[in-house]
């Protein structure tokens, strides 16, 4: 099996959250995304730098929640993987 890209992580990432009704535990994202600890810190730096997620704090539970850039990157990849297909790539 290949290893996942860095764009597929992200992509997975920020699907995960979507899915979740926008926000996440940080624990549950690690499971969603399939990743250990460290790598999971390693792209949620990025992304939260990127502005494409934020961390909230609810009744003392951290939430990971995908901001409108996240959502804007994950249609604009979905746009990208429907024209790609379309040529049969």
């Amino acid at each position: 099996m290949a290893r996942r890209s860095k764009l597929e992580i992200i992509t997975d990432m920020l699907a995960a959250i979507r899915d979740k009704r926008g926000r996440i535990k940080p624990t549950h994202l690690l499971y969603k995304a399939n990743l250990s600890h460290k790598k999971m810190t390693e792209y949620l730096e990025e992304l939260l730098t990127k502005e494409m997620v934020k961390e909230e704090e609810v009744e003392s539970y951290k939430y990971i929640i995908i901001t409108d850039k996240g959502l804007g990157f994950l249609q604009e990849i979905k746009r990208i993987e429907e024209f790609t297909e379309s040529f049969g790539l």
